[in-house]
């Protein structure tokens, strides 16, 4: 992560303090550093230049659409696994050409957006999305360009919930059965085969997964081909790792290319790579304030405002971030063993245990890093805790690229039937008209969000946000 560094003692990102956009923005927040997208893109592209290649981001990883829109300024296409990431996607400025869609539930409504915008091909997951997409095609007078996923029983070696290439994980046609599946596929109406999919799964640290269900795919390739199939592409999905700890060196893109080049290249097909991790998650931190150090018999506490439901990584996957304060710890400073946890009403709401970091307390910033994949993208608003804003850092400027909803946004998605809404409207203003009078008598503001709110509570999640902020400098 060479852009976020300590200078003259402060952590930043690029040329940004991150404690100044705490200052504006408040805790927690998301960041994001547009040099980092714009190299980690940038060293893939590079890597594979003298093959033919489509490097689609998988919008799985991170969707803001300031993050997808700065990939896309550096060429990269995208691989979309929903309707909604679909229109994020071209919303951004990916061309639909430049598009692959993913994933095991693709709806017809989804199918029939996907071949109106004419993107650049459907990876099928099963014989049954076969028929669908064949119908959906035909009715609309569409010829569907597809590959097929097959899954190559190769364990990836990583976490077994981001493990996607065994026999057992729901994704894929088995590769025993591919050669049938595919005569299936050549029968069908409005169907074009043009390749071959794979991908094993996420968070891969090393190449001999990656190389065992390259060399699978490859030889059936040439099956497919002595079958009659013109086989012209290659998706090889995503799943190259990053360092999560420090010491841990994953692959490089160069690395990555160099085996793909020796097991595919004699093949002669385009290839198709949907990198999404390695190119968002070193990309970002998770800016977060400490609430209170609390001290038990056994265990010694780091309570922060950010939460599981902010960042879900260490709670689902036991996942490792490292962990810094923005203020750089002087040589002598002293270290304790804390756990560092959150406000949500879970003892899983725990974001790393038993961790050696300088003593914190009360108001210090710190950052979690490599957050920028599978962080604000999974985001809740479990225990009616608003979504944290995203900021994207360019240079010695940033801009607020999404707001943090107020609590009136957040209530106002909920609808009550006719049969409750007169006894909670009328709840409500008692409610209201209470908490004003019992503020009145303490001195204090109101409640924020009720009708006689008159200011809001000083709160580290402001009651309402301003409009997105332009750039700054």
């Amino acid at each position: 992560m060479t852009h976020f560094t300590y200078r003259n003692g402060e952590f930043h990102a690029e040329d940004v303090p991150l404690s100044r956009i705490a200052a504006e923005v408040g805790t927690p927040f998301y960041c994001y550093a547009s040099a980092a997208l714009e190299e980690h893109y940038r060293a893939f592209a590079e890597a594979f230049a003298a093959m033919p290649a489509l490097i689609c981001y998988a919008l799985k990883a991170n969707s803001n659409q300031a993050v997808i829109a700065t990939l896309a300024a550096a060429g990269a296409g995208a691989d979309v696994v929903s309707e909604g990431e679909l229109r994020r996607a071209m919303a951004a400025g990916v061309p639909a050409s430049r598009i692959v869609f993913s994933g095991v539930g693709k709806t017809a409504g989804e199918m029939a957006l996907a071949l109106a915008a004419g993107i650049h091909q459907f990876n099928v997951e099963s014989e049954p999305e076969l028929h669908s997409l064949s119908a959906v095609a035909q009715s609309l007078g569409k010829i569907a360009p597809i590959t097929i996923r097959v899954n190559p029983d190769i364990d990836a070696r990583t976490h077994a919930k981001i493990s996607t290439g065994k026999a057992e994980n729901k994704f894929g046609v088995p590769w025993q059965r591919a050669r049938a599946v595919y005569r299936q596929a050549a029968a069908l109406p409005g169907l074009k085969i043009v390749g071959v999919d794979v991908h094993i799964g996420s968070q891969l640290t090393e190449l001999g997964p990656f190389e065992a269900a390259f060399t699978r795919v490859a030889a059936l390739v040439a099956e497919l081909r002595a079958d009659g199939h013109d086989i012209t592409r290659l998706d090889l999905g995503g799943g190259l790792g990053i360092p999560y700890e420090a010491g841990q060196q994953p692959p490089s893109p160069a690395d990555y290319a160099a085996m793909i080049r020796r097991v595919t290249g004699h093949l002669g097909c385009a290839l198709v790579l949907e990198p999404g991790r390695r190119l968002v998650g070193d990309a970002g931190v998770l800016v977060a304030q400490v609430l209170y150090v609390k001290a038990s018999e056994r265990k010694t506490f780091v309570i922060l405002d950010a939460a599981m439901n902010d960042l879900i990584r260490p709670s689902l996957y036991d996942a490792w971030h490292d962990i810094v304060p923005l203020r750089k710890p002087a040589a002598d400073a002293p270290y304790q063993v804390v756990d560092i946890v959150g406000p949500v009403c879970e003892s899983g709401d725990t974001l790393a245990t038993d961790r050696r970091l300088p003593s914190l307390v009360k108001g210090d910033l710190v950052a979690i890093r490599s957050a920028g994949a599978y962080g604000a993208v999974m985001a809740s608003t479990y225990n009616t805790r608003p979504l944290v804003p995203e900021v994207l850092v360019k240079g010695e400027g940033f801009a607020l690229v999404r707001p943090r909803p107020s609590y009136a946004d957040l209530l106002g998605l909920d609808r009550l039937p006719p049969w409750l809404d007169g006894a909670a409207g009328a709840a409500s203003a008692a409610g209201a008209a209470s908490a004003s009078s019992t503020a009145s008598a303490a001195g204090t503001a109101s409640i924020p969000g009720t009708a006689s709110a008159a200011a809001p509570l000083a709160l580290r999640h402001p009651a309402a946000t301003p409009p997105p902020k332009i750039l700054r400098t």
